[in-house]
């Protein structure tokens, strides 16, 4: 059974006029009930996770500083987000879920969680409403239990995985590959293992082509225990935030290459959903459900 990480505590409320879409995280769930891609029993809450996990990771001081609300001005101001104990603990919640997806991902092949991809964060920082990378811990959660050695981690967010890269630069056993908008944000890049940017306006062909081109490669280099796979639908052309012009249709082509590439190797996938900020709301929640779709189809 597809099993899906998910809390309430996902939908945090930020002040009117946010640019960020956080009514995403309770549309999405009920989306995908509604249709019947998923049933109840689909999803599981995750809780907080055991801090050691967080600290293998991330600097302590930060992340005692951010538990304790203790983050410089300047640098909460970088993370986008008005900080509070309820915000830290959504993000604590939401790294559990990758956790925890993790262990399904191995029994499964696959899980998701509605919420994740937090692949701006660095080591001892927060940027771009992300605090705590959570596919980074799963990754070191992965090989501290023993259950993974090399792994991958494929960010199509159309933001780069700078945190992602930053915390894996000096770690051959955990791939950096990213593909993404060359011009926007982080303005200023990181060095990912791999890293494709992407001109502005870059359309379904192209987009589909490199990446069907490169990513058996990868692997087949690579030879992967495990895969995390950060699937933003910022890569869409409505998107506010990205430089794309990918369509909905291109993007859950994207969606189908990875995961039955996963599936065909059989090895095992957690997938993050990222990024997606397009003015209609409807355009986010449908390609993000396009993901689930696939799972289901792919792998049930």
């Amino acid at each position: 059974m597809l099993k899906i990480a998910y809390h309430p505590i996902y939908k945090h409320h930020l002040p009117d006029g946010h640019r960020f879409p956080m009514l995403k995280y309770d549309l999405l769930p009920k989306q995908l009930l509604h249709e019947g891609t998923c049933e109840e029993e689909n999803f599981f809450e995750p809780e907080i996770p055991n801090d050691k996990y967080i600290v293998a990771v991330h600097d302590p001081e930060y992340f005692y500083d951010l538990l304790n609300i203790k983050i410089p001005p300047k640098e909460a101001r970088k993370i986008g987000f008005p900080l509070s104990e309820d915000l830290v603990q959504r993000e604590r919640t939401i790294t559990d879920g990758t956790l925890k997806g993790c262990e399904f991902a191995l029994e499964n092949g696959i899980s998701m969680n509605i919420a994740g991809g937090t692949h701006h964060a660095y080591t001892n920082r927060g940027e771009a409403f992300c605090m705590l990378n959570d596919q980074a811990i799963g990754a070191r959660y992965l090989q501290a239990k023993g259950w993974a050695k090399k792994i991958l981690i494929v960010d199509l967010d159309v933001h780069q995985g700078n945190g992602t890269a930053e915390i894996f630069q000096n770690d051959a056993s955990v791939f950096t590959f990213s593909v993404h908008g060359a011009s926007n944000y982080p303005f200023k890049k990181e060095k990912s293992d791999l890293d494709i940017p992407l001109e502005i306006g870059t359309d379904d062909t192209t987009y589909l082509s490199i990446l069907k081109e490169t990513l058996p490669k990868l692997i087949k280099q690579q030879k992967p225990d495990f895969i995390f796979y950060l699937c933003g639908v910022d890569v869409i052309a409505t998107d506010k935030l990205g430089t794309l012009s990918m369509s909905v249709q291109g993007c859950k082509q994207r969606d189908a290459f990875v995961l039955e590439t996963c599936h065909r190797l059989q090895i095992p996938v957690q997938c993050s959903m990222g990024g997606g900020y397009s003015p209609d709301i409807k355009t986010i929640v449908d390609a993000h459900a396009n993901t689930f779709r696939l799972a289901q189809q792919i792998y049930y």
